[in-house]
């Protein structure tokens, strides 16, 4: 990882901090789009995922990750596999200042090269209101794209009191089929995401967090509809397809 003195972190931090805390507040999380409304998802045709991968040994040259999938029948109709060079050093919390501009950069040029295939919504492989700051990598990218985003994790984030204690763990075991879920609730009485059964040969959940312009209960929704195995299938394309740039174009050494 990108080292940093600890006075030139602390700095940087603050910086971060502060322009999480402002773009917080332009986060919309009820359903802004037609779609959205319809208990099929009617007018939805086109769900993206994005994901960055590393190749082993270096972390700071990435894969760059975006597919475009049909709705419902989750086709790959578009994919961008980018090699980039990440500058920003990883500190926990501020994921998105060191992954976010590179995956704005893909949104870019599929809107420039294939407008007629942009997302309706973007599935990102992290949080996003589940998140220290209330303000993870899904709601910044959707704050600074526009696209409705959904934030699904594979590890819970131990913020604000939620933790995989015993209660946890008895909630996960009463999650019977795919599509059950319950609520993640702060030491504050807050909500920011839910657990999810993903789908019924699943016993790991999901942790889906609003990222922009959607309700909870519809990313919970479309996220369920939109898994064939555990991880939602355009984040599990894009994690897939990175992983096979990288192998195809950096295969590793002989040992």
């Amino acid at each position: 990882m990108t080292q940093m003195s600890a006075p030139l972190a602390e700095d940087q931090m603050k910086e971060w901090s502060s322009e999480q805390s402002r773009l917080r507040g332009l986060v919309i999380q009820h359903d802004t789009e037609p779609w959205q409304q319809d208990p099929h998802f009617s007018g939805l045709k086109r769900v993206a995922g994005v994901d960055l991968s590393f190749i082993k040994g270096d972390d700071a040259s990435a894969c760059a990750q975006l597919v475009v999938l049909s709705y419902p029948q989750l086709e790959v109709l578009y994919e961008d596999s980018q090699m980039v060079a990440l500058t920003a050093p990883y500190i926990t919390g501020f994921l998105a200042f060191r992954e976010t501009p590179f995956l704005l950069e893909a949104l870019k040029r599929l809107q420039e090269n294939k407008p007629g295939l942009m997302p309706q919504v973007v599935f990102v492989d992290g949080n996003g209101l589940l998140h220290y700051r209330e303000f993870g990598i899904a709601c910044h990218l959707g704050v600074l794209s526009g696209l409705p985003c959904v934030g699904v994790a594979k590890n819970l984030l131990n913020v604000e009191g939620l933790a995989k204690n015993e209660e946890h763990r008895s909630k996960i075991a009463a999650l019977q089929k795919g599509g059950d879920s319950f609520p993640l609730t702060t030491s504050s009485g807050k909500v920011l995401g839910k657990a999810l059964r993903s789908w019924d040969k699943s016993s790991k959940p999901v942790y889906v967090s609003i990222g922009h312009k959607i309700s909870l209960d519809t990313a919970v929704k479309l996220t369920h509809s939109c898994c064939r195995y555990r991880v939602p299938e355009p984040i599990r394309q894009a994690d897939i397809r990175s992983r096979e740039y990288l192998r195809s174009h950096f295969p590793p050494a002989d040992t």
